[in-house]
């Protein structure tokens, strides 16, 4: 047996998977609490992460009545850019700032200056620093709370915190490492010389963690806490990976030519390279996969998180959301909402707010702002597909995963928005069923598996989710997402 989890912005999930033909056996997830402030803070605290893990590890093993000793390995995911940082006894000195926090923006873009400009940043990084990145939010601990920021010992990403509280070994990989904004994405190395000019104080050799290879297993789970989790002895952890890198290997986006779109709290746009890419737009992130190659990434801050704020504002459930949705006629009676709830990444906009647009008294109805709200996020998504050209392009059929996937009316406007056909995996929970992927991957003691095996074998496709564009629809949703971008061009005075 295999287990996968993702500890995401909202829930820790498990997933046990068999080894033998990938079948998930048990599932099942816990809560985090986000501590949040209208100046962009969101902070969780890194014991409800390991909390959550116990308590889903303990469902998903009674669910699938396993006992724990027959789990071979661990793979897992994670939220990107999170920053953990820890004292010399691996306790953290502050709550992890999150990949969504934007108080930070002023030191990214401080950064982003001392750095020479998005020209230094892409000659050093092979990217541009976004906020939300963690070395904005180290910057922002050094100067405002020194007494923390004087006792880190080891700075962590959330997958490597419990990879190391799993383990006791303080490593990273490339994907993830992608995300901190003091690593190299074309030579897979940390920049030290970066990481200088963010923490001049502390030394990288000492503080970053050591960086291992995907297919190498960060360790072993220590020997008293698989004793306190039930499981046996000699149970593998994987390298494990960023929840984009865990989601792309459990849909099967390892090859060029796929696109994997993630409708969660935040949307994200994957397409596989074998080759760095250098962006035209600094809102492209140049990520390195977790298995291989290099995963070119698009991160848009407002999907579910938007569409739930309005939801609840209507005071709907969810089967009552789509209902709604799905009663309204495109373009939602002409409101349009610029979804910026928690700021917004691409567009780079990390202090904007949401508003809406058009309203009248007669079209001011639940159904068209909740209408408004699928609408807008998936714009959102086409804007950024938009920027990744013709890795793009290429791209015959889309694999949406995410709470949003689930929801049929969702996946026919993001087949009609985006002119491609659209499918779900069978198994929904990409990025946890990717980590139980990379563990069996990474597994080499009785037999030695090829990925792209692992992936064609275990990766199904829910064919009864097969959505095509309807090309009236489609006609008509290139003017509304033309008058999309005439909004958020005239509210942000950004080019259109």
């Amino acid at each position: 047996m295999y287990i996968g989890v993702d500890c995401g912005t909202q829930s820790t999930k498990v997933v046990l998977v068999d080894g033998a033909d990938g079948r998930i056996v048990g599932e099942a997830s816990r809560p985090h609490a986000l501590d949040q402030g209208d100046n962009g803070r969101r902070e969780q605290r890194v014991e409800s992460w390991t909390d959550a893990f116990r308590g889903a590890l303990d469902e998903a093993l009674a669910q699938a009545g396993v006992n724990g000793r027959a789990v071979r390995a661990i793979g897992i995911s994670g939220q990107q850019h999170g920053m953990v940082a820890l004292d010399a006894a691996g306790v953290a000195v502050h709550p992890a700032k999150l990949w969504n926090d934007t108080e930070t923006a002023a030191w990214n873009a401080d950064l982003i200056e001392r750095l020479g400009g998005e020209a230094g940043c892409l000659d050093k990084l092979g990217l541009v620093l976004q906020t939300g990145y963690t070395a904005s939010k180290v910057a922002w601990l050094r100067e405002t709370h020194p007494e923390a920021y004087a006792r880190i010992a080891t700075l962590l990403l959330p997958h490597d915190y419990l990879n190391f509280w799993l383990t006791g070994e303080r490593v990273a990989e490339a994907g993830d490492a992608s995300g901190t904004g003091y690593f190299d994405t074309r030579t897979r190395q940390w920049r030290h010389d970066v990481f200088a000019t963010i923490a001049p104080e502390l030394d990288p050799a000492q503080v970053l963690p050591r960086l291992i290879d995907s297919r190498e297993a960060a360790g072993t789970v220590r020997p008293e806490l698989a004793r306190e989790l039930g499981l046996g002895e000699d149970v593998l952890v994987a390298s494990g990976g960023g929840d984009n890198m865990m989601g792309a290997i459990g849909t099967g986006n390892i090859v060029p030519g796929r696109v994997t779109i993630s409708l969660g709290t935040s949307g994200t746009i994957a397409v596989h390279s074998p080759e760095p890419v250098v962006p035209d737009s600094a809102m492209v992130a140049n990520f390195c996969a977790s298995h291989a190659g290099w995963l070119p990434l698009i991160c848009t801050m407002n999907v579910t998180s938007a569409t739930t704020t309005i939801r609840e504002l209507v005071g709907l459930d969810i089967a009552g959301f789509n209902r709604a949705v799905e009663s309204a006629e495109p373009g939602a009676g002409g409101v349009t909402l610029l979804p910026f709830f928690s700021g917004e990444r691409v567009p780079a906009l990390p202090q904007a707010h949401a508003s809406l647009h058009g309203l009248t008294s007669l079209n001011t109805r639940p159904a068209n702002l909740c209408r408004a709200a699928v609408e807008s996020a998936t714009f959102g998504l086409r804007y950024g597909l938009e920027l990744l050209g013709p890795l793009a392009d290429q791209a015959t059929q889309v694999r949406l995963v995410g709470g949003g996937a689930k929801s049929a009316v969702w996946r026919q406007i993001v087949a009609d928005v985006l002119d491609v056909e659209v499918v779900c995996p069978v198994v929904t929970e990409a990025a946890a069923f990717g980590g139980a992927i990379q563990a069996r991957w990474c597994d080499r003691r009785d037999a030695d598996i090829d990925l792209a095996a692992l992936c064609q074998a275990w990766v199904a496709l829910d064919e009864t989710t097969l959505t095509r564009p309807r090309p009236e629809v489609v006609a008509r949703y290139h003017t509304l997402y033309r008058h999309y971008r005439e909004t958020l061009a005239a509210q942000y005075a950004i080019a259109d």
